[in-house]
């Protein structure tokens, strides 16, 4: 079964709570038994959630410039 961009912000949208955060890994292991090649699209995807902020470190970052570890949190958390 395919897993396209729809199936990964639901996944997405699904996995995060108030107050919590997920690394990207998190959406894609639950979407695929083979997730490695999905971890460039969850990222993607995640970048253009309007309700989820990309953070390193506890702090927000641009998701354009963002290199390494990264995790998702909803906004206002």
């Amino acid at each position: 079964m395919a897993v396209g961009d729809a199936d990964i912000r639901r996944k997405i949208l699904e996995l995060l709570e108030p107050g919590k955060t997920i690394c990207p890994s998190d959406a894609a292991r639950s979407l695929a038994e083979d997730w490695r090649p999905l971890m460039d699209p969850v990222r993607r995807v995640a970048r253009g959630m309007d309700e989820v902020e990309i953070t390193q470190k506890g702090r927000v970052v641009d998701p354009g410039s963002a290199r390494g570890p990264i995790r998702l949190r909803l906004r206002n958390s």
